[in-house]
């Protein structure tokens, strides 16, 4: 039986469909409507070809003509993108980041999101041979204020949901090395607000330092943390870039772009 090639072509072999992308760029590339002139002198079609395949974008909504000869995207697109949104998860976004993160560092690396007054991990990147016995697994949860991931999420709260935060969980402290004040707690978010990354230095677990770097979706809203895990006395700062590039990948495949404004 002949096997079929399941590859993807770096370009379709229906030169309509070629055509058709390129049309729907040239589109996308400005805000405001263009005219058929324009879109035929940047596609490098002649005007009738245009003319032709916008018309037909334009039956399946893909492309509007608010007025006769200019054409923008159309709402069709909009409703697949939608879609699209909705069943893209931050772990499906985050596997393979997160392997390739992991291969470089031989150390844990963690997916968590909030929840409440805790954050629960929902994926991990892990080998045996990270030389760390991992406590918490998958579904696990932790309070807020003594992670890495958690502390992203407090530093962005506003200064009452952090008094809030603070008084009605208590701010329990697990080791010698937690932060059990509030006022403490306050100079550490401000460190993560400046510098955009969180770390726990043994606050959760003796000998067990992590640092973390913010993932954020389309509307600029941070949705989940990725942090590296490490026994205290082998954490990298060197991964620290590594660590914050690869959450931007992360954030750019939900949709993300530009950079998150502090409160």
């Amino acid at each position: 039986m002949k096997k079929t090639d399941l590859s993807t072509p770096a370009t379709p072999t229906v030169q309509v469909i070629e055509r058709m992308f390129t049309l729907l760029d040239i589109l996308a590339s400005r805000e405001e409507t263009l005219s058929l002139k324009e879109i035929s002198e940047k596609s490098g079609l002649h005007p009738s070809t245009a003319h032709r395949i916008l018309n037909d974008l334009a039956t399946g909504r893909f492309v509007e003509r608010p007025v006769s000869g200019s054409y923008r995207l159309g709402m069709r697109l909009l409703e697949l993108g939608n879609l699209v949104k909705a069943r893209l998860s931050v772990r499906d976004a985050a596997l393979v980041p997160m392997r390739e993160l992991h291969k470089l560092t031989q150390q844990p690396v963690n997916l968590s999101m909030r929840q409440g007054d805790e954050i629960v991990y929902i994926e991990r990147a892990y080998s045996e041979r990270s030389g760390m016995q991992v406590v918490r697994a998958i579904g696990g949860h932790a309070p807020l204020h003594l992670t890495s991931v958690g502390k992203l999420f407090l530093a962005f709260d506003d200064t009452q949901r952090l008094r809030s935060y603070a008084t009605r969980t208590g701010l329990p402290g697990h080791t010698r090395n937690s932060i059990t004040q509030l006022v403490s707690l306050e100079r550490e978010l401000a460190k993560v607000r400046q510098y955009r990354i969180a770390r726990d230095n043994e606050e959760l677990e003796l000998g067990v330092r992590c640092m973390a770097a913010g993932i954020y979706d389309d509307q600029n809203s941070l949705v989940a943390g990725l942090s590296i895990s490490a026994p205290a006395d082998r954490l990298d700062e060197s991964w620290l870039v590594k660590l914050q590039a690869t959450a931007g990948e992360i954030s750019a495949a939900l949709g993300h772009s530009g950079t998150r404004a502090g409160r």
